[in-house]
C-alpha cells in the first residue's frame, strides 16, 4: 500500500487477516513525492506533476539516495530522500539540470525501494501474487517497475486501475462487505478514526 499516508507490506491470507511485513519509519511514499515536487516548484498534487514531467527524464541525472536500513529490513524511510532533494536545488553544480530530469531522478528514489522491498518481502514469505494500492499505485513508474520486479522474480501482479488508486466509496464498502461477512457490524453511533491502522 503507498499512499500520501501510508507505504506499508502486508502478508495477506483473507479478508481482514493481515500481517505488517514493512512499513514507513517517517514520510510514506506519496508525501515524499508532494515535498519533492513543491521544492522543485510543482503544483499540488506533486505526485502526479513528478510522473508527467519524469517521462522525459533521465533517472540518474541527479543522485539521490536511498535509505539503507539493513540488509534484513522491509521498512521504507523516505525523509532523508526530502532534505537530498532540498540540499541538491541549491547545489549550484546541478543548476543546469533540466526539471524532466529531476522529476525522473525524484521518482526513481521513491519507486525503486517500494519495488524492490515488495518482492523481496513476497520472495522471504513464499507469496507468488502482489497487489499493488494505495494513491501511488496510479504512478505509472511505479507500475512498470513493480511488473519488471515480478516479471524477473516470476511474481503475478494486480494493479488497480488509476480511478480505484485512491479514496472512493467502492473501496469502503467493499471493505465493509467483507466484515460484515464475518459477523463484525457497528450500531450508528460508531465512531470513526480517520487514522485507524489497518494491523
Amino acid at each position: 500500500v503507498a499512499s500520501g499516508g501510508h507505504s506499508e507490506i502486508f502478508l495477506v491470507r483473507g479478508h481482514g487477516n493481515y500481517q505488517v511485513l514493512g512499513r514507513t519509519r517517517d514520510d510514506a511514499a506519496g508525501e515524499a513525492f508532494d515535498k519533492s515536487a513543491r521544492l522543485l516548484g510543482l503544483p499540488y498534487p506533486g505526485g502526479v506533476a513528478i510522473d508527467r514531467l519524469a517521462g522525459e527524464g533521465d533517472p540518474s541525472a541527479v543522485p539521490l539516495p536511498r535509505a539503507a536500513l539493513g540488509p534484513d529490513s522491509l521498512d521504507f524511510s523516505f525523509s532523508g530522500l526530502k532534505t537530498a532533494v532540498l540540499h541538491a536545488t541549491r547545489d549550484p553544480a546541478l543548476k543546469d539540470v533540466s526539471l524532466p530530469d529531476w522529476a525522473a531522478s525524484v521518482q526513481e528514489a521513491i519507486v525503486e525501494p517500494l519495488a524492490a522491498k515488495t518482492v523481496r518481502a513476497a520472495q522471504r514469505h513464499g507469496v507468488r501474487h502482489i497487489l499493488l494500492a494505495g494513491g501511488v499505485a496510479a504512478n505509472s513508474r511505479l507500475q512498470a517497475a513493480m511488473r519488471e520486479a515480478c516479471d524477473a522474480a516470476r511474481l503475478s501482479l494486480t494493479v488497480p486501475p488509476p480511478q480505484l488508486c485512491t479514496d472512493n466509496a467502492a473501496m469502503i464498502a467493499c471493505a465493509g462487505y467483507y466484515h460484515w461477512q464475518t459477523g463484525k457490524v457497528d450500531d450508528l453511533d460508531v465512531d470513526t478514526i480517520a487514522s485507524e491502522r489497518l494491523a
